[in-house]
């Protein structure tokens, strides 16, 4: 039986604005890649070329500039619009035509998640489950849709429950057949108004249907907060081993130390870079401290400032910042100044939901 996948892109990513409002959060880089990108990667490496990606209509447009068809990452992309957000049941329902009577892998487009694939995608086409979803054990079960477990497989699933069953959370990955789309039509929409997926699988139970439970235990993360995007970006970062540099940088006096990844037509200049690293074409840094964990994007300029643990989008711009910037995600374009003459004072134009912390 073919395979193929979609991957859930409709959210509208609220809890990531300002940011959100210029582009879709798994549009957002992660290690100076979208987030997105890792989830077509993972996808790609099971095999799977056909992909539908499930978009809202404002964000449509952001996904098929970076992507286009997917010939540039390996894949055939086909996009499917969700007008209203009603739930990841929802989401599926609409993508019937293109999935037609193959199985498929679904994907929530904000999660990065370590595991391989592979081997969750070739044991479902071999044992010939109805359905199949990643678990992973969580501290706050009451977050998440929760799967109770025996002997292999899923008994029931609830979702985002007050006493929790068990601690298992399902984390974004699930394998189905058709036999899905005959869950989600006997369902009604959940208290939240929406269709809800785990109602779908739990359908699917009651009526006799073998839903297989994958537990595992590698690192997760629903970048849906600016925190989660930041632990994302360590983790990532954290893979590096060893330094990469093109041959020339254009330089006068700098020191690198940990591994530290610089692209080309960089210019560093009376600079410490501590990595981990990622340091993107064009960049310039000068008579600036990098610290560890930190994603400096394309045309980034960084002058006489410390930046470290921090995401620098692409044409940015830190100057002249007396005070270590940590923790923190720059958006594209955007500038942080000081200016050096008296009096001194604090000059902003801030955005819709921004967020700013002066020590």
């Amino acid at each position: 039986m073919s395979m193929k996948a979609l991957i859930l892109c409709a959210g509208r990513g609220t809890r990531l604005r300002p940011l959100t409002f210029t582009s879709a959060k798994q549009l957002i880089p992660v290690a100076n890649k979208p987030v997105i990108l890792y989830s077509i990667e993972k996808i790609r490496n099971t095999g799977i070329s056909e992909i539908g990606m499930i978009v809202n209509p404002d964000n449509i447009s952001s996904f098929k500039q970076a992507l286009g068809d997917g010939s540039n990452f390996g894949v055939r992309l086909t996009y499917m619009v969700q007008k209203d957000p009603k739930g990841l049941a929802h989401a599926v329902k609409i993508s019937q035509d293109f999935i037609g009577k193959d199985n498929f892998l679904m994907y929530l487009g904000d999660n990065l998640i370590q595991e391989d694939l592979s081997k969750f995608v070739e044991e479902f086409q071999r044992l010939e489950w109805n359905a199949s979803i990643l678990l992973t054990p969580v501290e706050d079960p009451t977050r998440f849709g929760i799967a109770t477990m025996k002997s292999g497989k899923v008994v029931k699933v609830v979702e985002k429950p007050q006493v929790p069953p068990s601690n298992l959370a399902i984390i974004g990955v699930y394998l189905f057949n058709s036999r899905i789309f005959e869950g989600i039509d006997n369902i009604k929409p959940s208290w939240r108004g929406e269709l809800e997926i785990t109602d779908a699988i739990q359908f699917l139970i009651d009526h006799g249907d073998k839903i297989q439970g994958h537990v595992v235990y590698g690192w997760w993360k629903d970048t849906g907060r600016p925190g989660d995007l930041l632990e994302a970006n360590r983790r990532i970062l954290e893979d590096i081993r060893s330094s990469q540099k093109p041959d020339a940088i254009s330089s006068n006096m700098y020191k690198m130390e940990g591994p530290v990844v610089v692209e080309k037509g960089v210019e560093i200049s009376n600079s410490l870079i501590r990595g981990p690293v990622i340091i993107g074409k064009g960049a310039s840094i000068i008579n600036s401290y990098i610290g560890p964990y930190t994603s400096i994007g394309p045309n980034v300029t960084i002058e006489n400032s410390e930046v470290e643990n921090s995401i620098l989008m692409e044409n940015s711009t830190v100057r002249n910042v007396d005070v270590r910037i940590d923790a923190s995600i720059v958006g594209k374009n955007a500038t942080i100044s000081s200016a050096k003459i008296k009096p001194k004072v604090h000059n902003f134009v801030v955005g819709d939901y921004s967020f700013i912390n002066l020590s």
